[in-house]
Parts: structure tokens; sequence; C-alpha cells
């Protein structure tokens, strides 16, 4: 910055009070504290060129949702709104594509109103620490540079330079403004001074330090602070007061002073050398070498981490080791920053490499005569798995390269040099007196060798042989030197008995103790049908039918005692037999017999059901009758008249010629016996447990027996589905799946109107109308019907009163007529009974149904008239004409 700008900017900082008191419209604090921003701004653009090529490689594209939101927060907080936060940004010469982008961005967003700080007040309100800089409000957020992004991806990462990058996860070691003051603070130009009298007398005082090091307070003048810290200056502002506030004096004062800082002064340090990116930058006062490191985005892939110097006024005072601070949790030479700081950043001193079984494989930087030791203090240690006794090198020499070990005696002596590659391995995967022994013994697994080791001692320490363990065939696979196998059989129930000589175990012999089971196919037996709960069960031997019937459930009430059989399977030799068939026939009870029939293994237990048993089948009956409701079917072949015969018959107002049967179709899902059982036993479980009064011993069991046959076992049956319905939905799969746009699909109706002629019915039952009721029928009985309705192409589709003796045409004219598009012909009547009847043409004429109460008309509509293009004219025309010369040639 210029030393006019300097002096411009001071004298409008330093009498903000005056220009309020000459402009004809005073400024508002923020407004003016803006414009004196925007002014030091455009003055210290070209003293900033690498900040501001740093700022514009912003993308806004990059930016995550999270990170848009962080730099909303720290614009509120600067007291910026939103344009001129785009304002700013488009002056550190973020593009103009950007610029749009990040508008677009923003919008939705909120930016709180920042509030102006006055010079000198006795208000009480406290404002935040705050910076107003772009750098700072981006801080974080600029993209890496891509020399990290270059590296080989078979090369280790260097060790560190995650600290202050790291894709995954942004590290800040930004200060905390929010933390109380240090009263060693050095005050200077830029910060703001909170001076609070409390007491017998009370004042408040705002002000910041000029650029000439001074305070101006109200009434009383400037104080110089600039270059004492928070304690001194706390004095001289106490002695200068105490002036005015005589309170303050004495060594019983009653008035008090108390001094403390508001926002901290920025400063610029200089970042050069190898950091990811070099030039000036605007950090707090409170900032150390680690926040202006960050703010740079750290050492780059060629930047030190071991001697990072801090030059101020051309004097080297400190030298910082950022390994400190990684391993040790020491941040060295904590300096504070000041204004005009440099840091830099040299090249790397020598690097070395270690991969491995260590807990941080990375790229190191050494210095000085640091060993091994020392780096492997830095990769944290050996792991677990980790070959500590040798390590190998690969170092570089003057002409190619040598590899080397390093023992675990010499770690702490040998040096490592730049270059170096150590690769640290791992324990062999191999045991080195290990025995295992599996299958039927109590406790399989591995055990420790040891010389004199036998085959019964090894089933020793196993706690012993299982009860089904095989012992006329013990298998140990052993090893031998060039590691291929050998299969070794005994007889370990001689080896027990004593008649055969014990076996010596070597290491990595695996001894297998077969089970009786492994060694044959797994027995059950099978029950289906009747029964509560079918399924495959295990077998017993000498397991009679009744005890498996017992562990099914026992017998459903559908089920025949008489007609039980067992499946059983043959072995002859002919193969024309596939089972054998034995009848059994089942008492009363499940009780013993004197001649049980034993199962043998895979036997299939069929108990089947009784002839004609069913569950009660349920029709109603609704509308104009006597007795309306659900009524059982007595016999299979129940006719309609019967049903209507024990409804009561037809009231007075019934209208028999609209009556309709509503029956199930095949696509009717029907409920099994076995679900409509549950559901019949769900609803007595949820009586017995409404019930107010506590149930009683047989009511409890009750309810146990429900709950334990309903939740407490699978039940495998599922809804029963004819297998005409399963046939038939298969048909009009291919005719589902081949609707086209256009086409309305096939819809499956579980239920459909069947027309019937109940007076018919009523005059002759038992003939061909009267119909044979099935399960689920509705009969419909409606009130004498007195109106007819039209549907279609007419003029105006309505619904008119019926007349007697009047014709279809009657009831066209009273809808308006048919319309232009009207298929005449085509017209049909359905009646209430649900039956149709059609339109018959004779020659020119056209005999239209007869209309009864009830009635809908339908006019069908013509297809949709397509008119001849001159091209298909041509065409047919050209056509014609062909055909007629074709003609006249056969004719001729």
């Amino acid at each position: 910055m210029s030393d006019i700008g300097v002096s411009n900017v001071a004298k409008l900082y330093g009498h903000q009070k005056k220009l309020d008191m000459i402009s004809p419209r005073p400024m508002s604090r923020f407004r003016f504290r803006y414009v004196m921003f925007f002014l030091m701004v455009m003055l210290s653009i070209n003293a900033l060129p690498q900040s501001i090529e740093d700022i514009s490689s912003i993308k806004v594209d990059d930016l995550s949702d999270q990170q848009l939101q962080q730099l909303v927060d720290r614009a509120s907080q600067a007291g910026l709104s939103e344009a001129e936060l785009l304002q700013m940004a488009q002056l550190r010469g973020v593009p103009t594509s950007e610029i749009e982008k990040l508008r677009e961005r923003l919008s939705g967003m909120v930016l709180m109103d920042g509030q102006g700080i006055g010079t000198s007040s006795s208000s009480s309100s406290r404002n935040p620490r705050r910076q107003l800089d772009f750098n700072e409000i981006t801080r974080g957020m600029i993209p890496p540079q891509s020399d990290l992004e270059q590296m080989d991806i078979d090369q280790l990462p260097y060790f560190g330079m995650d600290l202050f990058y790291n894709k995954n996860r942004r590290l800040t070691f930004e200060p905390n403004l929010n933390l109380a003051t240090p009263r060693n603070y050095v005050l200077g130009p830029g910060d703001q001074v909170l001076i609070d009298v409390y007491g017998q007398s009370e004042t408040y005082y705002e002000t910041p330090v000029t650029p000439e090091g001074q305070i101006l307070l109200e009434n009383i003048g400037p104080i110089s602070v600039s270059g004492l810290s928070l304690d001194e200056a706390t004095k001289v502002i106490r002695n200068r007061l105490s002036v005015f506030y005589t309170g303050l004096k004495g060594n019983n004062p009653n008035t008090f002073l108390q001094v403390n800082l508001g926002n901290i002064r920025t400063i610029k340090v200089n970042l050069v050398g190898e950091v990811r990116l070099p030039g000036t930058f605007t950090i707090s006062a409170f900032s150390n070498v680690f926040n202006a490191l960050y703010a740079a985005g750290g050492p780059n892939a060629n930047g030190s981490m071991r001697k990072v110097k801090l030059v101020r006024n051309q004097k080297e005072i400190a030298e910082i080791d950022l390994y400190d601070f990684l391993i040790n949790g020491d941040p060295g030479v904590n300096v504070t920053l000041q204004d005009q700081d440099i840091i830099l950043v040299p090249p790397y001193l020598a690097r070395v490499s270690l991969e491995g079984a260590v807990k941080r494989p990375k790229v190191f930087e050494i210095r000085g005569e640091e060993t091994f030791a020392d780096v492997l203090k830095f990769a944290g240690g050996f792991t677990d798995r980790a070959f500590k006794e040798k390590v190998g090198v690969t170092r570089m020499t003057n002409k190619e390269k040598a590899i080397s070990d390093v023992y675990s005696d010499q770690f702490s002596m040998f040096l490592v040099k730049g270059g170096d590659h150590y690769k640290v391995g791992e324990i062999l995967d191999r045991y080195t007196n290990r025995v295992q022994v599996k299958g039927a013994v109590f406790r399989p697994g591995n055990y420790a060798f040891e010389e004199g080791l036998s085959l019964t001692k090894l089933i020793e320490k196993s706690e012993g042989l299982r009860g089904e363990a095989f012992l006329k065939r013990v298998t140990i696979l052993r090893t031998k030197e060039d590691l291929s196998t050998r299969m070794i059989q005994v007889n370990l129930g001689d080896i027990m008995e004593g008649t055969a000589p014990d076996i010596p175990i070597a290491r990595e012999d695996v001894v297998h103790v077969p089970s009786i089971y492994e060694i044959k196919e797994e027995v059950y037996v099978k029950v289906s049908g009747e029964v509560l709960v079918p399924g495959t069960y295990a077998y017993s031997e000498d397991m009679t039918s009744e005890d498996l019937i017992l562990m099914a459930g026992g017998l459903k009430e559908s089920a025949s005692k008489e007609d039980i059989e067992i499946a059983r399977r043959v072995s002859g030799q002919g193969g024309r037999e596939y089972a054998e068939i034995i009848p059994i026939a089942m008492g009363e009870d499940l009780g013993l017999s004197e001649n049980p029939k034993t199962l043998l293994p895979f036997d299939h237990l069929i108990v089947r059901r009784k002839t004609n048993f069913s569950l009660e089948r349920i029709v109603k009956i609704e509308g104009q009758v006597k007795a309306p409701g659900e009524f059982a079917i007595t016999q299979a072949e129940e006719r309609i008249s019967s049903l209507i015969q024990r409804s009561g018959g037809l009231t007075a107002f019934a209208y028999p010629k609209g009556a309709t049967l509503i029956r199930r179709t095949e696509f009717f899902k029907n409920q099994s016996e076995t679900v409509r059982n549950n559901n019949n036993l769900l609803n007595l479980l949820e009586r017995l447990n409404k019930d107010n009064v506590e149930p009683s011993e047989a009511q409890r069991q009750m309810i146990d027996r429900i709950n334990r046959y309903l939740f407490g076992s699978n039940d495998s049956a599922e809804v029963e589905m004819d297998q005409s319905v399963i046939e038939a939905r298969e048909r009009l799969l291919n005719d589902i799946s081949a609707t086209r746009e256009g086409i309305n699909p096939i819809q499956l109706r579980e239920t459909e109107a069947v027309a019937i002629n109940l007076e018919a019915i009523l005059a002759n039952p038992g003939s061909k109308y009267d119909l044979i009721l099935e399960e689920g029928d509705i009969l419909s009985v409606p009130r004498e019907l007195q109106t007819v309705r039209l549907r279609g192409d007419v003029i105006y589709p309505t619904t008119i009163r019926f007349e007697n003796f009047r014709g279809l045409n009657y009831y066209i004219n009273k809808a308006g007529g048919f319309n232009v598009r009207a298929k005449r012909k085509r017209t049909y009547v359905i009646y209430a009974n649900g039956e149709v009847a059609r339109t018959k043409n004779y020659l020119f004429f056209n005999a239209f149904p007869k209309v009864e109460p009830g009635s809908e008309i339908i006019v069908p509509t013509k297809g949709p008239k397509i008119p001849i293009r001159p091209g298909d004219l041509v065409g047919i025309t050209t056509g014609l004409a062909t055909l007629a010369l074709v003609i006249t040639q056969i004719w001729n």
C-alpha cells in the first residue's frame, strides 16, 4: 500500500466524527466502515498479486453445500450482505463466470446484516470479534494445487501432508477468538479496545487503536497504547481516567476499571518457499505459525516439514520442526506472529520410505544424525504381525542400488540416508507346534504338540469321544517334509482295547474322528393330510403312527380314521414298484394298542379326509324378501326357489324381472379351511381377552392352547386353490401380457352377475331356470323400477321415466335423438336382471329390442372417419385403372 493511500485511510478512520458533522446526510457507522474497507481493498490490490491469484482459483462447483454454508456464516459474521460478498469476490479476481455460479448457489440462503461499531460510545452492547477480509472468509475453501494429485499411485503418502489438507476432512488451525484475551497481548493499530467503568460512576467506551497508535475517548482525548501489553495499557488508561473519575484513586476506590479487547486487528504474513499457496495472507493477530501454514495449505510435495523458518525484521527468530507436533504433540516455538512476518518453507532435507507391517507406512523426512529407530517412531512402531528381528533396506549408492538387512539390535545405531526404502515383513503364516482334532470329540480344535504325544493322549486332551464316534476308521492326515500329505487309517477301538499299538502324533497332524451320522443318510418320517401340523419329523426307533400323529398336533375334525395309510419305500430289483402301501385302522382315540404299527425310516403317513366332508356353505339373499340375510346350503342340489321359500317369499314391492344372482368367478380367492379355522380361533382369542373378568382356569388353558397353536409353531398349510382356477389364470397370461397401448387391459373380476328369470323360477321350481346354489352366491331382488337410462352416442345422455307401451325410439327422442356418429344398427338394451338384447336388422329396417323398467339403452359410436389423402386417392384410382386394363386384355 502506498504512503498516500495509508495517509488517506488514516484520515478517514481517525476523523469519522468530523465527517458525520460536516456531511449533510450523515453516513451510518457500518456504511462508513464498508466504504473505508472498500478503499483499503482497492489500494491493496497491487500489493497482493499472489493472494489474488490464489483466491481467483476458487471453483464454485467444487464447493460442497457444507463449505458454502460455512462461507455464508463467515460473511455474516463479517457483516457482509450477499451483494457485498459478491462484489468483494470480484475485486479479489474471481472470474465473472464463477461469480454468477456463486450468486446462483447463494440464492435461497440468508446473510445476516452486520451492525456497525462506534469509535466511542456509552452503549452497553458488545460486538463479537471479527475480521473483514475475503481471505479469512474463504479460508480452507481454496481448491488444492495438483502437486499432490500427480503423485504416483504406487508411491507411499508423505507423512504430515494431510495435517493441513485432507480431501475428506478439513482440519482447521484457526485461533479461537472467543477466548479471553491474553494479558500480555501487545496492542497495535486496528485493535478494538473495550473500556468498562463501573461502580460509583458508570460508562463504557468502545474504540479502535488508530494508525498513530492511540485510542480516542470522548471528552477525554487521545491515549497512546500502541506497543503496550494489555496490562500496561490498563495502567495507562487508569491513570488518565482517574483525573475525570476520582473514585478510581486511593486504597479504597469506589469506581473500578476493566479493559478488554473487542475486534482483533489483522496482520499480513508472507508465506514463501515450498508451500501449496505462497503469497501474503491476512490473518488474526492471535495467529501463530500453524495458523499461517494452514491458510497457505501447508508445505507442498517438495516442502520441508522439519525446518520451517520464521523471519522477522530480516532475522530468523525461530525454526520449527512440525514432526515435534505430529509425534509428541509439542508445538515447538509457539511464537505469536506479527505484521509483515515471513514464514519460509525450504525444500525438504532428505526422505526415506517405510512400508510393510508398521502402523503408518509412509514417506518420512529425516534430518541430522537420525537412526532407523527414529524413523520407526515416526511410523508409530511395528504392527502385531510384524517380523521384528530383521528389516530389509534398499539404499542408493553412487552408481546403483544395494540391499542390506538391519537387525533389531542395530535399529538405534543404523543411520538412515536419503532415498532409503525400508520394508518390514510379517511373521510366517504357520505354526511351530500345532496338531488338530476334528469330528466326534467333545472339544475339537488346535492343540500344542509335544514330544511323546500319541493318539490316545490327544483324544484325552480333547475331553474324550462323543457317543456317536465311529471308531473302526479314524484318519490321520500327516504333512511330510516336502509339504505333500499322507493319509493314515487306524482302528481306534482296537487301540483303546489294547489289541493294537498306539500311534505317535507328529507336528501338523490332523486327526479326524468320524461320526456314525456322517457316514449314513439322515433319516426322517413325514405326515401329511388331515393333521394340524403336517410336515417332516425326526425318526426314532420303535416310533408308531400314533406317535407321529401326536407329534403333528393330532387329527383334524375332517380326518377319516378308517382311511389312513403308510407309503413305504421299496428296494425291489425290478424297479416296477415305487412304494409299498400299508393301510392302518386308527382307533377312536390315540391310546396304546396291542399291535401298534411301527414306522421305518422315510415312511410317509397319509391321513385322508372324510367322504363329503366340508364346512358350512353360506349364501345370501337381499332386497325385497320377507327375511333377507345369510342362509346355509342344506343339500348339494338346493336351488334358488328353495332359498326364496326359506326367506319367506317376495314382498309386495318386489320386482322379479330385475332379480340378479351375483356369483363368484374362478378368480375368487377362497380361504382354505386352515385359514378359516385360524381366523375363527383368533376371533375367539380376542373375545376371551376382551372380557374384563379374570378368566377361569379352563379359559386360561384354552387361551394358552390357542396361543401355542397360532403363534408357537409354523403352519405350512397354504391357501388352497383349485387347479382349474390356476389353469384359467395361466390361460390369460398371454392375453394380459399382450395388451398394447390403446387397448384396455383385461380385468380379472372375482364376482359377476348371472342373469336369471325369477318369474319363471317361481312359476316352475326345479326347472332349467332354477339354478343350483353355490357357496358365496348373493340373490338380489330389487324394488319395482320406474326409470330407463340412456348412455352412449345420443345428444343428451340422461335417465327417463319408464312409460308403458313405449318403444326404444321414444326414449331415444327423449334424449335428443341419435348423434351424428351413432351406430344405430348396434343399439342394445341391458335389462335389470343383467340380460342383453340387441337390435335386429331386416333388410333396410331395424327391429329395436323391447324396453322394460330399469333397463339401460346403449348406443355405440362409429369408429373415427379417416379422410382420404390426395396421394391415397391417386393410388386407388391408378390401381383400379390397372385392374380394369388387365380384365379388358383377358376378355379380348
